[in-house]
């Protein structure tokens, strides 16, 4: 997946979100996840990294694109 790809996305899961934006580990991203370091939320029972917030703090330009 590219940066590009993830950024038309809503989600993405934690080990996903931390090796694109931050070049960590499976382990390294829940980590950062569980400091605070990427934002997240819970859905059932997921944990995953809303893009527009990680693109926001990272001050990347989040592109919503319509699907059809």
């Amino acid at each position: 997946m590219t940066l590009e790809d993830a950024l038309r996305r809503p989600t993405l899961s934690v080990p996903v979100a931390g090796s694109l934006f931050y070049g960590l580990s499976r382990n390294g991203a829940y980590q950062a996840a569980k400091r605070g370091d990427i934002p997240t939320i819970k859905i059932g029972r997921k944990i995953m990294v809303p893009v527009a917030l990680m693109a926001k703090r990272l001050g990347l330009h989040h592109n919503i694109s319509e699907q059809s």
